[in-house]
């Protein structure tokens, strides 16, 4: 893969992942728990995780999207948040897509996603507040991760499905 071919796809990937991030937060989510979101931008991340050929690539179009998206509304607090949660999920995902293969479907990878997204912002929370008790809201935020975690991982797994054969299999080329 060329370096104009690679810098594309991981900007096309990045812009892909702020228009579902800025589409996401003019959703009325009156459902959710405080503090939680659907985290459509984590479709991307899904995607970017089987098509791209190393896993810093999708860790750039990661942080890319976190430092935008801070940018555009959020502010240092939200940035710091992003960040915690971001990294922890993309560790957690890389470590099970990096297994053998097939032992975890993307949908479940996603899930784990989701679930350590909230478990990174919270453990972020309660250093800043010095309130370990802060942990205890993981038992709301912990099953609402892993239900939109599956959900987006299942959005990722269409989205690859339609995907022609040739980027799946040769995602270098």
């Amino acid at each position: 893969m060329t370096s104009i071919h690679r810098l594309t796809q991981l900007a096309l990937l990045t812009a892909l992942s702020l228009a579902l991030y800025g589409l996401e937060s003019q959703l009325p989510l009156p459902f959710l728990a405080p503090g939680a979101k659907l985290g459509l931008a984590n479709i991307i991340t899904c995607v970017a995780l089987i098509l791209l050929p190393r896993q810093r690539d999708t860790l750039f179009v990661l942080l890319a999207r976190i430092l935008l998206a801070s940018c555009f509304g959020g502010g240092p607090v939200v940035l710091l948040y992003s960040l915690a949660g971001g990294l922890l999920s993309f560790a957690a995902m890389s470590l099970l897509c990096g297994q053998k293969k097939g032992r975890f479907s993307l949908p479940a990878i996603s899930a784990a996603g989701g679930f350590f997204h909230h478990l990174g912002q919270l453990l972020c929370a309660s250093a800043l507040a010095a309130s370990p008790g802060l942990l205890s809201y993981l038992s709301v935020l912990g099953p609402l991760g892993l239900a939109t975690g599956l959900a987006t991982g299942l959005a990722a797994r269409a989205i690859l499905q339609r995907l022609p054969l040739r980027l799946i299999e040769h995602p270098a080329q």
